[in-house]
């Protein structure tokens, strides 16, 4: 602003002092103005006319160039002001909505938005728009934790009402202590336990603290391995398993790919069981990460795989009902341990029935 004021002050006093110039000189003695043409074209002039010369230019013209420069001066200074006004209003005003956004997010209300204007600055509008990106992902959040409270409640209700009507009849003598009262409440804690170690896991992945013990392992035979233990399961599901464990050699923690493909084994016997058949493979694709696919028969994934993929909860039967067992963290648990090795989880249904679940772990 004060190279335009500056600027704007030259400008005028220049044009004005042209100005004068002129009407001076044609209004000069003849003697005077033959003294001032002879000085444009290098001749000097005689002494007397030159000395009759500067006193008619100093009495007539000093007094307006300086009037002249304080009156630009003020006009540049005002103009400048009152774009200043402007740019400071242009950018003080999205701050302000922002300012009030802000205070309202800090209440708790993710909802709050800040509207783009078309003649803000563009670094106001990337901030209005980093703003708005903040503010949905907290909405996003919010909406997530609020979901995950209302299910690891209506996860825990049911064991732990059977937990407790079934030890307070003991207690009043109503059901007999027999082992097999015993064993079914020892089912009902075991499945507690599930749901408090699937939350811790998902607790450790957000902390990146999943994985801590990388070792050069080949995941074929830690495939091959859980298959071979994993064979009653698959027998009483009637699960027929076909196999095509390529080598894949990769840097993981070994226990936690064992507790991803038991997850993803789990999953199949309980919801693609009707299928009859899972096919289990292994590859170590060219840029040298590793990939393990389950292929089955069953249901399939629902069309809408946002849900699946959002929903640390989400079962393959839409009753949510523990009929077939599980916490419904599975798939959030295998997720979790592949971005902890850097890779990713790829769900899709097969042509014909069925679907692919993919971990890809990638090369450390």
């Amino acid at each position: 602003m004060l190279v335009l004021s500056v600027g704007m002050t030259g400008l005028g006093v220049g044009w004005y002092a042209s100005y004068i110039e002129k009407g001076t000189t044609d209004n000069l003695p003849p003697k005077a103005a033959a003294a001032f043409r002879d000085m444009n074209e290098g001749v000097v002039p005689d002494r007397d006319a030159l000395k009759l010369l500067f006193d008619h230019i100093e009495t007539q013209t000093d007094l307006r160039i300086q009037l002249s420069i304080v009156v630009c001066g003020l006009f540049s200074a005002l103009t400048c002001a009152t774009i200043g006004i402007y740019l400071a209003r242009r950018i003080v005003s999205p701050l302000e909505e922002l300012t009030s956004a802000a205070r309202t997010l800090k209440e708790g209300n993710f909802s709050a938005r800040v509207a783009a204007s078309p003649n803000s600055t563009r670094e106001i509008s990337s901030l209005v728009e980093s703003f708005n990106a903040l503010a949905t992902s907290l909405e996003t959040m919010e909406e997530r934790l609020r979901f995950n409270n209302m299910a690891i409640a209506h996860e825990l209700r049911t064991p732990l009402t059977i937990l407790r009507g079934s030890m307070q009849g003991m207690l009043d003598g109503v059901f007999p202590i027999k082992q097999k009262t015993i064993s079914d409440l020892l089912l009902q804690v075991e499945g507690l336990t599930r749901i408090v170690e699937d939350l811790r896991t998902l607790s450790l992945a957000i902390d990146q603290k999943l994985v801590m013990q990388r070792q050069d392992l080949d995941v074929a035979l830690v495939v091959d391995a859980i298959l071979a233990s994993a064979k009653p399961l698959l027998d009483t599901a009637k699960l027929q398993v076909e196999t095509r464990l390529r080598p894949a050699w990769i840097s993981a923690d070994s226990s936690r790919i064992r507790q991803a493909v038991v997850a993803l084994l789990e999953n199949a016997c309980r919801y693609a069981a009707s299928g009859g058949r899972l096919r289990c493979e292994t590859e170590q694709l060219p840029d040298g990460n590793v990939v393990i696919r389950f292929l089955d028969r069953g249901p399939g994934f629902p069309e809408d795989m946002q849900a699946v993929a959002v929903n640390p909860f989400w079962r393959g039967d839409p009753s949510r009902s523990r009929a077939t067992g599980g916490t419904g963290l599975g798939l959030s648990v295998v997720r979790a341990i592949a971005v902890a090795h850097g890779g990713h989880l790829e769900l899709a249904n097969r042509s014909g029935g069925g679907a692919i679940v993919a971990i890809y772990l990638q090369r450390e």
